[in-house]
């Protein structure tokens, strides 16, 4: 192996090193997001949040039709 490929592998393995870095922070981010947004929505519940039903986006017409 001459000087020449050793850094053309060494920058090829930091290339890759930095990416899968990048991606686990944002893979992270999200986690994080998401559980922050799940918080900030529980916190923020209305008495309607505690009906079985409450928030579905069904029509009325399907309840009691009895067939």
């Amino acid at each position: 192996m001459t000087l020449p490929e050793s850094r053309y592998e060494s920058n090829t393995i930091k290339t890759i090193g930095w990416a899968s870095l990048a991606l686990s922070v944002a893979a992270v981010g999200v986690f994080v997001g998401r559980e922050l947004r799940q918080r900030y929505k529980f916190k923020r519940r209305t008495p309607y949040d505690f009906y079985s039903h409450a928030g579905d986006r069904m029509p009325t017409a399907d309840y009691g039709m009895g067939i």
